[in-house]
């Protein structure tokens, strides 16, 4: 796993094997491709951080900033590894439960990406059903913002609270999707 582009582009980086599925380079290039120079200068919540990949990637990029939000304890020490290794500025990483940071967050975020544990079974925690249905992850979104959400090429769209969809793409298998604020939010 490498930072594909930017500042620290290709630059491996470390990935918390027992607890990610870290979004692969070819998903990460579609992303950041169909993202553009929306990345410079803006403020990045990564929320399921894992490696980190996403927000370094949007470092790298000409982000402002990025907080990256993951409660695993072997996710905090190899993105701490990974922010020092790539040199990039303005990466924080908040060790907590991402849906309890989200409600305490008062923070404005041009970018939210979003990519939480796939659920394999039916008795797994539907962490974007969960998400979308408490509403505060349009609170965080910019008036101007965008989320990226990955999910399994398999799981419906999503209709979340305060979210206008955009638009689905899909790669391999998995899925992005692409939100904005409603208007009446």
């Amino acid at each position: 796993m490498r930072i594909i582009s930017g500042k620290a582009g290709r630059i491996a980086i470390k990935v918390p094997k027992a607890v990610t599925r870290p979004t692969t380079d070819f998903v990460r290039q579609a992303v950041f491709s169909i993202l553009g120079p929306r990345v410079e200068d803006a403020r990045i919540l990564d929320l399921f951080a894992g490696s980190g990949a996403l927000g370094l990637e949007a470092l790298s990029r000409g982000a402002a900033s990025c907080v990256f939000v993951d409660e695993h304890r072997a996710v905090e020490k190899v993105l701490k590894e990974n922010l020092e290794k790539s040199r990039l500025e303005g990466g924080r990483m908040a060790k907590a439960d991402v849906h309890s940071w989200v409600q305490r967050d008062n923070g404005s975020y041009d970018m939210i990406f979003v990519d939480p544990p796939y659920a394999k079974y039916p008795s797994d925690r539907d962490h974007l059903k969960e998400l979308f249905a408490k509403g505060a992850l349009a609170q965080r979104l910019a008036e101007e913002g965008l989320m990226v959400v990955e999910q399994s090429i398999g799981e419906a769209v999503r209709e979340g609270e305060g979210l206008k969809f955009l638009e689905r793409r899909e790669y391999g298998s998995s899925a992005i999707l692409l939100y904005a604020r409603a208007e009446d939010s």
